[in-house]
Formats: structure tokens, C-alpha cells, sequence
């Protein structure tokens, strides 16, 4: 019982503490992006203004999403393969400690699309 509620607690903890700060990384790209200013890399070749939509999808929308435990294994996915393309394409070249980060951001996500939002989460209620 008790392990039961200190998971779910860590949990709490770990979906809550890493959806916010995603979400400092989605919110300039989402200011950006209802901004008018469609300029944005194009890692993968679909182009400028569909890769900043989904970028602002999986760094700001999801991230509330995945904060308040609504839909978080869904939500979790589309930020998983975001941090996937930004370590392994867009710094594929670079250090392995610029890529470090969306890394980091990937396993913690990763982790939450296995072990699930917790107990304390909408998804539960």
C-alpha cells in the first residue's frame, strides 16, 4: 500500500515537473507561431510551417495535456518522437552534450508512456 501511493506520488512528480518545463521550451514556438513568423527548421522535410505546428503541438499542447494526466499516454508520444528527431537529427552532428537534453526529454517521456500518469491524474478520475 504504502509503495503503491509513493509511486503514484513519484509519478505525480515526474509527469507534472517535466510537462513544465516542456512547456517553457513550446510556449516561445507557440508565442511564435500565433505570431504570424512561420520560420522554423525543417529536420525532416515536410516543411517549415508544418514542423513548427508539431513542434508547438508536442513542446506546448501535449505538455498540458500530460501535466494535468489527460490522454498522457497519447500526449506522451508525439513529445517523445519531437525530442527523438531534435537529439538524433537536428544535433545528430553536434556533441553529445547538446543532444543531451532532448535526450533526457525523451527517456522521461518514454517513461511516462510506459508507466502511465499515476493515480493522480484525470485519467483516474
Amino acid at each position: 500500500m504504502k509503495n503503491s501511493i509513493l509511486k503514484d506520488i513519484g509519478l505525480a512528480f515526474l509527469r507534472m515537473g517535466a510537462a513544465a518545463m516542456m512547456i517553457t521550451h513550446g510556449l516561445p514556438k507557440f508565442q511564435k507561431l500565433v505570431g504570424g513568423n512561420l520560420q522554423f527548421a525543417d529536420p525532416i522535410g515536410i516543411g517549415s510551417t508544418p514542423s513548427l505546428v508539431l513542434t508547438v503541438l508536442a513542446e506546448f499542447v501535449c505538455p498540458i495535456l500530460i501535466f494535468v494526466g489527460f490522454k498522457t499516454r497519447w500526449a506522451s508520444v508525439p513529445v517523445v518522437i519531437t525530442m527523438l528527431v531534435a537529439g538524433l537529427v537536428v544535433h545528430a552532428a553536434d556533441p553529445f552534450k547538446t543532444k543531451e537534453m532532448a535526450l533526457l526529454y525523451a527517456l522521461i517521456f518514454i517513461t511516462i508512456l510506459v508507466l502511465g500518469p499515476g493515480k493522480y491524474s484525470l485519467d483516474r478520475k
